[in-house]
């Protein structure tokens, strides 16, 4: 049944020239070098700390990991945060 619903947000997306992380919920990452990272489309913060940003996926969690992260802005579905970033990980 997930097969079917995710092929027809797939072709929906497809068909009405729509970008795929808007219909199929997924998240969407700018990244400024090691400095910036701007995240869409997330569910909740789990866990922050100076070294650690963990955020709450419709499917999973991403970790975000560095040195000095500041949260600069947050927003329902949005994430703005600053630091040295180290690395990016989505976890099933």
């Amino acid at each position: 049944m997930r097969r079917i619903n995710r092929k027809l947000r797939k072709m929906a997306a497809d068909l009405l020239d729509l970008p795929p992380d808007v219909v199929m919920d997924l998240p969407r990452l700018t990244m400024i070098g090691d400095r910036q990272l701007y995240i869409e489309n997330h569910r909740g913060v789990l866990h922050f700390s100076s070294d650690r940003l963990r955020l709450a996926l419709s499917k999973g969690e991403l970790e975000v990991t560095g040195d000095g992260l500041v949260i600069r802005t947050i927003w329902t579905e949005e994430v703005f945060i600053e630091g040295q970033i180290k690395h990016i990980e989505v976890l099933e």
